[in-house]
């Protein structure tokens, strides 16, 4: 029996860029349902249950920056923002709300389809059973708090390991400095970036063979880390 395509919404209102979406993403063996404002997006949601959301900001009756907030609330889908707004404090703003990547107008559709497929599978990828997470022979084990590379124990320091457990949930997705400085320090450390530079220093010469040519962590400058998907 052949598997039912990945179902993506899209949130578009500009004809032309709708369009191409449903065409591109079709070519690719998606989906696609198209709305162009965040009222029949919002109503469509539930009964549509689409795998991933991608989402423009300006819209016609309000700001896309409110339906991540809606989302948010009861889903964890992964939501790609495809907008004009391409300033750093638009995509810190964006990813603190719960989006999970940034693309911004003039996009190419390969660029596009490529962070597509990274947010569908960090849904799927990691667990091998409740409480191991594996990313390319990095296997982190929340239950005893270990982590080994390609079978060999590394050896984490507390802080450490909470710092790599918060990225690797979530492999693809962009955790602001802010973000990673309340979920690993607390929400009063939030301004205090030279402590997660330190540390995620000290992270990175334990677990990549390069530190300067990271192949785990990877830096969103200006707004923070993802962890690199397989």
């Amino acid at each position: 029996m052949m598997s039912k395509p990945t179902q993506i919404m899209i949130v578009e209102d500009d004809a032309d860029i709708g369009e191409f979406l449903i065409a591109s993403l079709k070519a690719a063996g998606y989906q696609p349902q198209w709305k162009k404002n965040l009222t029949d997006a919002k109503i469509a949601f539930d009964s549509e249950k689409p795998a991933l959301i991608i989402l423009d900001l300006t819209l016609p009756d309000g700001d896309g920056r409110d339906f991540i907030t809606d989302i948010r609330v009861h889903s964890d889908v992964p939501i790609i923002v495809l907008s004009a707004r391409q300033s750093e404090q638009e995509k810190v703003a964006c990813f603190t709300l719960g989006a999970d990547d940034y693309l911004s107008k003039p996009f190419g559709v390969n660029e596009l389809l490529a962070r597509v497929m990274v947010a569908l599978k960090r849904t799927t990828m990691m667990s091998l059973r409740d409480h191991i997470y594996s990313v390319d022979g990095l296997v982190i084990d929340s239950q005893n708090s270990t982590v080994s590379l390609s079978g060999m124990a590394l050896h984490l320091t507390p802080l450490e390991f909470k710092l790599l457990f918060t990225l690797v949930k979530k492999p693809g997705k962009v955790f602001t400095h802010r973000q990673l400085l309340t979920e690993v320090w607390g929400a009063e450390y939030v301004d205090d970036t030279h402590y997660l530079r330190i540390h995620m220093g000290r992270l990175r010469a334990k677990i990549e063979a390069d530190p300067a040519t990271p192949r785990f962590i990877i830096t969103e400058l200006g707004i923070g880390y993802r962890l690199a998907p397989n």
